[in-house]
């Protein structure tokens, strides 16, 4: 099930070890999208902490967030883009979204395979998505004081198995936030060196959270002129005779 948006926006905004993550996974999202002068960039689940950069380049910047979690305005001081919607039927045109980023909406969701669908639907054929979930081999999904450790961990076998089977094509992944899920003063002020170093491990698994990267899978057009050679199908049978009658006995005299 959904966390509420309360409980979402008090570890992010009002915490320090929330805070921290915010960070971590926000300047990952801008190292794998620098640029979206003009782009209609897309959140769902709670993704408003990772939004914020995009504000000021993008053409246009919504954030939904499913009907189980609640909705908050934002973002704070100016006009709301936030809006409350059903998690399997989004308020959005096909085709329409070239960034959409997910965060806590697939690993609590009860209709993956429904949330998934509506991703597909709305990015444009050139659109790019990022999901970020807990990672179940990283030490956030094992404890319940911050979102990640609630919902459905994934490996990241499993969370790219999940993305093919809905026509996403993997352009990338990784894993990061590297330092505990602890607000003890020590962790905190290590978690700097903690995720520098994380990032050069040759260990995978070590990271609290998978962010994969994906585009859209479209099925390619038909090679010219095969229409054509449908509608005019191969006769395959012309130049055979049609069979002569047998003769009658009557006509033929035969036994």
């Amino acid at each position: 099930m959904h966390l509420d948006v309360v409980d979402l926006r008090g570890f992010y905004y009002r915490s320090p070890l929330g805070r921290a993550a915010q960070k971590v996974i926000r300047d990952e999202l801008v190292r794998m999208w620098p640029r979206p002068d003009g782009l209609s960039v897309l959140g769902f689940g709670f993704a408003v902490p990772l939004l914020r950069p995009f504000l000021a380049e993008a053409r246009r910047v919504v954030a939904l967030m499913p009907g189980p979690q609640g909705v908050m305005p934002w973002p704070a001081g100016m006009p709301n883009v936030s809006v409350l919607c059903r998690e399997t039927l989004w308020p959005v045109s096909t085709g329409t979204v070239d960034r959409l980023v997910m965060l806590h909406g697939l690993e609590t969701s009860e209709h993956v395979s429904a949330v998934l669908g509506e991703a597909w639907r709305v990015l444009a054929p050139e659109g790019r998505a990022v999901f970020v979930v807990p990672n179940r081999q990283g030490l956030w999904s094992r404890s319940d004081r911050t979102p990640f450790g609630y919902g459905r961990p994934y490996s990241l076998g499993q969370l790219e198995a999940q993305l093919k089977a809905h026509r996403f094509q993997i352009e990338q992944a990784i894993s990061t936030l590297y330092q505990p899920p602890s607000e003890r003063k020590g962790w905190r002020r290590s978690a700097a060196v903690m995720e520098s170093v994380g990032r050069h491990v040759p260990v995978f698994k070590a990271g609290g959270v998978l962010m994969v990267e994906v585009s859209k899978q479209v099925v390619s057009p038909m090679r010219p002129g095969l229409p054509e050679a449908v509608t005019r199908p191969l006769k395959v049978l012309e130049g055979i005779g049609q069979p002569a009658p047998q003769p009658s006995r009557r006509e033929g005299g035969g036994p």
